[in-house]
């Protein structure tokens, strides 16, 4: 059975009362047999699209604190050493994975700990690769501590689509790895920063899924 993400519930059903009355509006109003089917076809599609956004499968994850898994499914398009601004303001070993329109979109704690900082950025909708996307659009930055890698930095950016990102992660909170720490509606991009000497488990160009793939160990 496929399961959605609550935070999509509502544009589900919108999207399912929407192709339903536009489905019915081109039987009644539109005589050529053809344009009907091929509006009908459209509009089926771009609901399969939002489900597609909303989806959430059930994943099982191995919990070991000396590893950091995938927080979302997708392809590693980062690997390198870089000086992270925000909180560390020191260099770290960054590992950026991109979402298209057809990965899972929900965010899981890439490891178990206390959330030690979290904050909630406004800003732009550039494109997720672009190289200002990280510093310049609409993000979160959340840190997660535990004893055996330390702090560990993962940071939600939004893409040209998205215009929201959710997050459930507040200071103080213990997480469980794998979890349910949030969502980015419609895109796109998650980058990790790890401390530096930190063993990877994956290489660029890699595909990745959230919550059970391991990226990297103590």
């Amino acid at each position: 059975m496929i399961r959605f993400h609550k935070e999509g519930y509502k544009i589900i059903i919108i999207a399912f009362i929407l192709s339903i009355t536009g489905i019915l509006l081109a039987e009644k109003f539109i005589e050529i047999t053809w344009l009907v089917k091929a509006i009908q076809i459209v509009i089926l599609v771009l609901l399969f699209t939002v489900l597609q956004f909303f989806r959430n499968p059930k994943r099982v994850t191995s919990l070991d604190d000396n590893t950091i898994i995938a927080p979302v499914d997708g392809k590693v398009v980062v690997i390198e050493e870089v000086e992270e601004p925000e909180y560390f303001k020191d260099k770290r070993l960054q590992v950026s994975i991109f979402m298209s329109p057809i990965n899972v979109h929900v965010t899981r704690y890439a490891m178990s700990g206390v959330i030690k900082y979290s904050k909630y950025h406004p800003g732009k909708y550039l494109v997720a690769w672009h190289p200002k996307a990280s510093t310049e659009n609409e993000r979160t930055t959340v840190v997660i501590d535990n004893d055996a890698i330390g702090e560990v930095l993962y940071r939600q950016i939004a893409g040209a689509l998205a215009k929201r990102i959710v997050n459930y992660a507040k200071e103080g909170d213990k997480v469980v790895q794998g979890t349910d720490a949030g969502f980015i509606k419609f895109g796109s991009r998650v980058d990790l920063y790890l401390p530096l000497g930190t063993k990877l488990a994956v290489k660029l160009g890699d595909k990745v899924k959230g919550g059970t793939q391991v990226v990297a160990k103590k």
